[in-house]
């Protein structure tokens, strides 16, 4: 033999780097599913599911072009549990001359890989993956003339490298970033009749898989009741048209408002499905720019959809690769508490909380809004230990593999790299979360209170938050407005807030 295309789970697209030049003659596909990839973080049965199912829809695809596939179920007698276990049993087995890969999207598979082909003797080819607009070195290349990393920067590039949303060399409508029209809430009524998520029923396969998950991985967090994601690479298509055709017009105004009991909204659920390779990330910007072009959805829309895709989505890998592996010891703030127990039940009076927790654990899905600005949000106040805030949001999330949500997670949420991602730690008290949903309206806490029994805890740790790094965080000038509210407090009112805060920080310990 002559080629084994190494194929992980997270890089299921036959355009994949790797097999260009494939031979079905003279080489040959490997492809695992272990144990590990579920326990070494604690992967909810959502996310299993979604993984072993595509992958093996994936397989199925392969066998039915002729192409040789060596492929263990996790299941099978004598699974070593571990991806270099397995391909060292095909390796001896097979005796290819040569191992072949597109890049990894989490930096311990990729040494893993790296340090197996390195004890056989078995030279091993590392392709760019080119399910993105960028490579890593071109970010280095962006890093390299920057003082600091900034999306908007790096985004206006991208944009004018490849040519979208533009005009000539200006962008299209005279502006890079309509954020500014893209913060509504639903108000007081609500956001009305929504437009229908694109959900799948299982098949046999996914039926199989969800019997081996419930049975193999019975005590992990989640259900798997409700599955529905896109598994195959036409579901991941239909749900692409889908989002375009019924919730793209809206989506730039509503991205970031919550509503109690709605979990889908007008967002796109396509990252798992773009993470998985399911779907290139060219073919979806196309179409959200074909969409404005066709007049189907408003500039401001389109371009916030646009942004999170050329822009952050290959940030944040940039990031990633460019940083690991200290990047995950990263700790600014100093936090060290542990994440709180209701983390994995919901079970928690505090209203927002629990329906993105619940959500979370029903469907392994909640939007950006309510991962930064909810559950982000309070464990970055009450000072959870960034490691193990990474931890749940890489299990809890059907769309998490470590290139992308290690920064977001790290970086963007916890502030935990001091700034390298994003200007500012992105802090708020409960107001913002009273202004941008209905969430406050059934909960016993008060957002507009930091203290008494009435008290919103986001707000009381709020307060502490800014209090406790008031030093450090008066060293970034985006911060000054919020520190200068802080010190309109008196001291009496700082101590029993501090109080406070100390008593919510012991109780989520007990």
């Amino acid at each position: 033999m002559r080629n084994l295309v190494i194929v992980l789970g997270d890089q299921l697209s036959e355009d994949a780097s790797a097999f260009a030049g494939f031979d079905p003659v003279q080489d040959a596909v490997w492809m695992a599913e272990v144990d590990e990839e579920s326990t070494h973080i604690i992967s909810s049965k959502q996310r299993t599911t979604l993984f072993l199912s595509a992958m093996r829809h994936f397989a199925q695809d392969l066998r039915t072009k002729g192409w040789v596939l060596h492929y263990c179920e996790i299941d099978s007698e004598g699974n070593t549990g571990t991806l270099d276990g397995e391909l060292a049993k095909t390796i001896e087995r097979i005796q290819p001359e040569k191992l072949m890969m597109t890049a990894p999207g989490d930096w311990r598979v990729l040494q893993k890989i790296r340090e197996l082909s390195r004890a056989m003797n078995l030279n091993l080819e590392i392709r760019d993956d080119t399910h993105f607009f960028s490579t890593v070195r071109d970010f280095s290349e962006h890093a390299a003339t920057r003082k600091q990393l900034r999306l908007e920067f790096f985004y206006r590039e991208m944009r004018l490298k490849n040519g979208i949303l533009m005009d000539g060399k200006k962008p299209v409508g005279g502006a890079w970033n309509f954020d500014a029209e893209n913060r509504e809430s639903f108000g007081k009524k609500g956001p009305g009749i929504l437009p229908q998520p694109s959900r799948f029923a299982p098949d046999a396969i996914t039926k199989k898989v969800i019997e081996l998950v419930n049975r193999r991985f019975a005590s992990h967090p989640g259900s798997i009741a409700t599955f529905g994601w896109p598994v195959t690479r036409l579901q991941a298509l239909q749900a692409l048209d889908a989002f375009i055709e019924h919730r793209l017009s809206n989506f730039g105004r509503f991205e970031d408002a919550m509503w109690e009991g709605e979990a889908w909204l007008y967002h796109s659920h396509l990252s798992c499905a773009l993470n998985l390779k399911l779907l290139n990330p060219r073919e979806v910007v196309a179409a959200a720019s074909q969409a404005y072009e066709q007049g189907l959805a408003p500039l401001a829309a389109v371009e916030g959809f646009v942004r999170q895709i050329l822009g952050w989505r290959e940030f944040v890998r940039g990031i990633y690769w460019s940083h690991m592996p200290s990047y995950i010891e990263r700790n600014a703030m100093k936090a060290t508490a542990p994440l709180p127990s209701f983390y994995w039940t919901g079970q928690t009076d505090m209203a927002c909380m629990r329906d993105a927790i619940h959500q979370t654990l029903q469907h392994g899905y909640a939007h950006h809004i309510q991962r930064l600005m909810v559950t982000g949000l309070y464990a970055l106040l009450l000072g959870v230990s960034p490691k193990e805030v990474h931890s749940w949001y890489l299990g809890v999330y059907v769309d998490a593999v470590e290139w992308v949500e290690l920064p977001n997670t790290l970086g963007m949420s916890q502030f935990a790299d001091g700034g390298l991602m994003s200007s500012k730690p992105y802090i708020a008290s409960g107001k913002y979360i009273d202004r941008m949903s209905n969430h406050c309206k059934g909960c016993r806490f008060d957002p507009a209170q930091s203290t008494g029994e009435a008290a919103c805890p986001f707000t009381t740790l709020y307060w502490d938050y800014l209090d406790r790094h008031a030093d450090q965080l008066a060293k970034n000038p985006r911060m000054l407005m919020q520190l200068k509210n802080l010190n309109r407090l008196t001291p009496a009112q700082r101590e029993v807030i501090a109080i406070q805060a100390k008593s919510i920080k012991e109780s989520v310990r007990a």
